[in-house]
């Protein structure tokens, strides 16, 4: 009697497939970032990172093309919701408005993920001040901040109908606010009582307040 042909195999869903992939670089960031806290970025290991997290350094870099780009994961998907959300504002608002609206956006994005691994709240802010204290990934990290306000200047430009080549408005408003963002970003402390998304919102409204009085008002009473 001939051999009845062996079952197909189950085909994995695709959805399934992209959770299981999205878990191991979130962990592969998780992981990456604590280590970068306790022991510094500079003497942290690639084969630190993966072994945290079971996996190979060729898994590892499957992920991620570097150290510099793990570290940077967290911001730069915060970054690029930024970008997204900023593009979906209503054309009747003005730039300022879109960007603030925007920015805000992508903090309350966040409020699934207070305090619960690499994309929280307290892991950016943590990022931010590592990023800082690191010339090589403030190197970094200052490059694809160049490149967002690039982006940004092209979005503005686009949405008001000008050129950018001759209104140097959405140039100087681009880095104007990237400006007052850093300020915020790095004023905020990991001791205050409260590090959720609302708690960041208000302080970069808080901020963006402030920079119309700086630029245009007098500051002597």
């Amino acid at each position: 009697m001939a051999a009845q042909p062996a079952p197909p195999a189950p085909v994995q869903e695709p959805g399934l497939r992209a959770r299981k992939k999205q878990r191991t670089r979130d962990a592969l960031i998780e992981a990456a970032h604590r280590l970068f806290l306790v022991q510094g970025f500079a003497r942290t290991t690639v084969d630190e990172i993966a072994d945290a997290v079971d996996v190979s350094q060729r898994t590892f870099f499957r992920y991620f093309a570097n150290k510099d780009e793990v570290a940077l994961a967290v911001l730069a998907e915060a970054e690029d919701r930024f970008i997204q959300l900023l593009r979906a504002r209503p054309a009747e608002e003005t730039p300022f408005q879109a960007l603030r609206a925007a920015i805000v956006g992508a903090w309350r994005d966040r409020a699934d993920l207070r305090n619960t691994g690499p994309c929280s709240v307290t892991a950016a802010l943590e990022l931010i001040r590592m990023i800082e204290d690191s010339p090589t990934l403030l190197a970094s990290h200052l490059r694809r901040v160049t490149e967002q306000e690039r982006v940004l200047v092209g979005i503005i430009a686009e949405r008001e109908g000008v050129d950018p080549a001759v209104d140097l408005r959405p140039a100087v408003l681009a880095a104007a606010f990237g400006g007052v963002l850093r300020a915020a970003h790095l004023s905020w402390s990991p001791d205050q009582e409260d590090n959720g998304p609302e708690s960041m919102v208000a302080l970069i409204d808080r901020y963006l307040d402030q920079l119309v009085p700086a630029l245009a008002g007098h500051w002597r009473s």
